[in-house]
């Protein structure tokens, strides 16, 4: 077990997953897959198939998917892909913020580091690609919620800057998003370092994402994930969960480290403990 770190630098920019995190889009894939199972006489998600499933870029297409769902031979891999992505094009713009998340970015986006006073920079890094992004945004509240973070810091799963399948869990899109941050800093201030960030995420995908990006990591579970996961929370933080193999263990972290935590809610999350300062709001009549 790893001595907790104290001394960690001060936070400069914060990354953002969305999907799970910022909006329901996980439930709504969640609604549609499982509306097609039943469609082929199979039974819905299973708490811990799709904790599994959570996070990882088109994982209804993975092996571990269809050994699970058992899909009759008649529908092919292609054919389920097909109708599940009509399904979702035709839900996903029912998308809806989740509770504290436009609270959150609202403070981030004034907020200073207590420290040295630079404010806090914000970038997106979601595994959903530019098409279902428009749908998932097309909503008024979805669309606000997601102009916290300019055009040329969100980063997309089919930016051209990331390599083919080097999704989630690999580091990929965290380092690309630290990039794009880094290509607004003033030349007289100094590049955002990878331990001056901290991510968002909400599946343990997306946790290791981060932690193998050398970042610092606040995981917002969805409350089965969280459950599905309870006894090996300690291991997920790490990185360590067992669950992807994709080499270059170094990246990981180490248990109770001091890298990573959990927390029930983005309503919950702590900015005193990582040094943000949110200034206070004078209203107008005061």
């Amino acid at each position: 077990m790893a001595p907790c770190k104290k001394d960690f630098p001060v936070i400069r920019a914060c990354i953002f997953d969305m999907d799970g995190l910022l909006i329901n889009s996980e439930d709504i894939i969640t609604l549609c897959t499982n509306q097609l199972l039943e469609k082929y006489g199979r039974p819905p998600f299973t708490r811990s198939i799709r904790a599994q499933l959570m996070g990882v870029p088109d994982s209804t297409s993975s092996d571990l998917f269809h050994n699970w769902a058992k899909l009759p031979v008649s529908v092919s891999r292609e054919e389920f892909k097909q109708e599940l992505r009509e399904q979702m094009r035709l839900q996903f713009p029912n998308c809806e913020p989740l509770p504290g998340a436009e609270e959150l970015l609202s403070k981030l986006s004034r907020a200073r580091s207590a420290s040295s006073g630079g404010r806090i920079e914000l970038a997106l890094a979601s595994s959903t690609k530019s098409d279902t992004y428009e749908l998932k945004t097309s909503r008024p509240e979805t669309k606000r919620l997601l102009g916290f973070f300019p055009p040329d810091r969100q980063v997309l799963g089919d930016d051209p800057r990331l390599r083919l399948g080097r999704g989630k869990p690999a580091p990929d899109i965290y380092l690309v998003a630290l990039q794009s941050l880094n290509s607004g800093v003033a030349s007289a201030d100094k590049a955002i370092k990878p331990e001056e960030c901290l991510v968002f995420e909400d599946s343990a995908a997306g946790v290791e994402a981060g932690r193998r990006a050398g970042m610092r990591v606040v995981w917002v579970p969805h409350p089965d994930v969280a459950v599905e996961y309870q006894a090996r929370q300690k291991d997920v933080l790490a990185a360590r969960s067992g669950m992807f193999d994709i080499g270059d263990d170094w990246q990981l972290g180490e248990v109770d480290d001091g890298w990573a935590e959990s927390i029930p809610s983005l309503q919950h999350f702590n900015y005193e403990k990582y040094g943000i300062d949110v200034p206070v709001l004078v209203s107008s009549s005061d």
